[in-house]
């Protein structure tokens, strides 16, 4: 049984996997040059792969939960997390192509191993970026909320500075 909604689900696989390829990447650039096969480069192709597809993926989720969301929640906020989203998956694309030129031989490999590293360190800030926004979108503009129904017992989401059960102590 898939979650619903799925999005909030499916964000964190390229997340993770994004925060992990610099740290991957300087690993196994740090190994080639002690003498490690070339094919190992292979696990940051792989790693690139999985962050395209899986960022691919949330892109896709992103799109078909926007509906239900735009009952709650004004559309700047939404459209900006997308387009923060969209930028993440073109540059998760570019890391891929620069990491597949990382697998050729010679000074052309090299370099494009070099450029992934910096490529993929280009995609944390993306990904932080597209992740703060969809955080806001949940948390502090009430995204959430276009989940929760009243009947099933759960708290429904109020604007910020609203339903405080202190008194104010000015």
């Amino acid at each position: 049984m898939l979650p619903n909604p799925l999005h909030p689900a499916i964000v964190h696989f390229p997340i993770v996997l994004m925060a992990v390829l610099p740290i991957v990447t300087a690993i196994v650039l740090w190994r080639l040059h002690d003498g490690a096969p070339r094919r190992a480069w292979g696990v940051v192709v792989l790693m690139a792969v999985l962050i395209t597809a899986s960022a691919w993926v949330a892109t896709r989720t992103g799109k078909n939960e926007e509906e239900v969301v735009e009952d709650v929640v004004a559309e700047g906020p939404i459209e900006e997390h997308e387009e923060a989203a969209e930028r993440f998956l073109l540059v998760s694309w570019i890391v891929l192509g620069v990491a597949v030129v990382g697998a050729l031989p010679g000074g052309v490999g090299r370099g494009g191993r070099v450029l992934t590293l910096a490529g993929a360190l280009a995609l944390v800030y993306f990904g932080w970026r597209t992740g703060d926004l969809g955080g806001k979108l949940a948390y502090q503009h009430g995204a959430a909320a276009a989940y929760v129904t009243p009947e099933a017992g759960a708290p429904v989401a109020r604007p910020a500075g609203e339903g405080h059960d202190e008194p104010d102590e000015h």
